[in-house]
């Protein structure tokens, strides 16, 4: 099923990254899974990457990745080597397109929205419309490709995720022939995202629940073109008082470069860390030198969401 793919260089023994997308700035929910992934890679004696995934550029905020950068440092994160903008990476996912294409494992498709809506025959894990496979087999006459969409077969793609334990997801039931080109010609998140981890080696993905759902689609990638998979962290998501997800659309508040200390220690008590109080007062130094000696992933919730109150 594989196509031949460029093996990157050896990984180290950890290498974790931390991925925001530049269509806001950091929130509460953002910085509880910057700092799990932060720790469990510096626990582990690892690298930590930052990627920013502004791939769908009609979704990004002028400025928002500049803010998103002085935060971070703000809150005295510290990451290994230069960040990676996946908008500068267009070659290198037009590379992968084409070898799956190659392979017979991707092809073009003429659906619009209104179409997948009114013939899909169940919705998707994510929220969507299951692909019914509608172009699977080939245009229809007389109709243009829109996108690119990667096979799948009726087989449950499984993993275990070192918080949620194992999930299964048959994709063509619950997902259908996914995209990898839109057809606005952009790429995919779960293309992108896919081969940034194989070009950076990364070994360890510490990430909001939220993104549970994509997990099977990025190891059915991997798969296909031959990549590695990570070992996989789902840490819970921060839920407002409603039980809906920190974002922008929920108007979740900025982070604020004058509160690191006690936001970082706030996150850190939302992963179950049992953090002196006294140290919300302190310097960002000094809550990632606590941090640092006393990480424990095993204290981390299992479970996908916790609402903080009002």
């Amino acid at each position: 099923m594989a196509v031949p793919s460029a093996v990157p260089e050896p990984a180290p023994r950890y290498r974790g990254r931390f991925a925001p997308s530049p269509t806001g700035p950091l929130h509460f929910g953002s910085l509880v899974a910057a700092v799990g992934s932060y720790l469990d890679a510096r626990t582990q004696g690892g690298e930590w990457l930052l990627r920013m995934e502004d791939v769908d550029r009609p979704r990004n905020v002028p400025g928002a990745a500049e803010q998103i950068v002085n935060t971070l440092e703000a809150y005295g994160f510290a990451w290994d080597g230069p960040v990676l903008w996946q908008s500068e990476r267009d070659a290198a996912y037009e590379a992968a397109l084409d070898a799956l294409r190659r392979a017979g494992l991707a092809y073009p498709c003429a659906c619009s929205r209104k179409e997948i809506a009114d013939s899909a025959r169940r919705p998707a894990v994510d929220g969507g419309l299951a692909y019914p496979g509608t172009c699977r087999e080939g245009l229809p006459p007389g109709r243009p490709e829109r996108a690119w969409r990667l096979r799948v077969d009726g087989s449950d793609t499984a993993f275990v995720d070192r918080l949620q334990g194992r999930l299964a997801q048959s994709l063509e039931r619950d997902v259908g022939d996914f995209v990898l080109r839109r057809a606005d010609g952009l790429f995919a998140y779960q293309l992108a995202v896919v081969v940034d981890d194989a070009a950076q080696g990364i070994t360890d993905i510490v990430r909001g629940a939220d993104l549970l759902a994509s997990t099977p689609r990025q190891i059915w990638l991997q798969q296909c073109l031959g990549y590695p998979t990570p070992r996989y962290a789902h840490l819970p998501v921060a839920a407002n008082a409603a039980g809906e997800k920190l974002s922008k659309q929920t108007l979740a508040p900025a982070l604020a470069a004058d509160c690191a200390a006690g936001e970082l220690v706030r996150a850190l008590c939302f992963l179950g860390q049992a953090v002196p109080a006294e140290l919300a007062r302190a310097r960002p130094a000094d809550v990632w030198a606590w941090g640092l000696e006393h990480w424990s992933f095993a204290a981390i919730p299992r479970q996908r969401s916790i609402s903080l109150p009002a």
